[in-house]
């Protein structure tokens, strides 16, 4: 399972942090991906960080967020700074572990 926190409303160039603990998993052992999706789009992938810590981003966050992973208290993070209008989506968390496993999904306004 897969339990997601941290999202809700920021001003532009403002910052979040989003946050997913993993349970029933061998963490360590698995790749973890921050998808999102905005209101009538098709759900995209954000960020990936595989089990040795390697890091691939979508080009339109390239160099505002940053994924990292604690493989202790099995959380992936996801940093997102200089947000923008368009990050406005609903986040996801997800690992495919013999099938796809996906957390409930985290909010994320970016308004004035």
């Amino acid at each position: 399972q897969l339990q997601a926190s941290g999202g809700g409303l920021v001003q532009p160039g403002g910052s979040l942090r989003l946050s997913c603990k993993a349970s029933g998993i061998n963490f360590s052992l698995a790749a973890m991906n921050w998808y999102r999706q905005a209101p009538g789009k098709q759900r995209e992938l954000v960020a990936v960080i595989t089990s040795d810590r390697s890091t691939n981003y979508a080009d339109s966050v390239k160099g505002r967020f940053s994924i990292s992973r604690d493989n202790i208290r099995r959380t992936v993070t996801l940093q997102m700074n200089s947000l923008t209008p368009d990050d406005t989506a609903v986040y996801y968390c997800h690992v495919r572990w013999g099938r796809n496993y996906w957390g409930q999904g985290t909010l994320v306004t970016v308004s004035s």
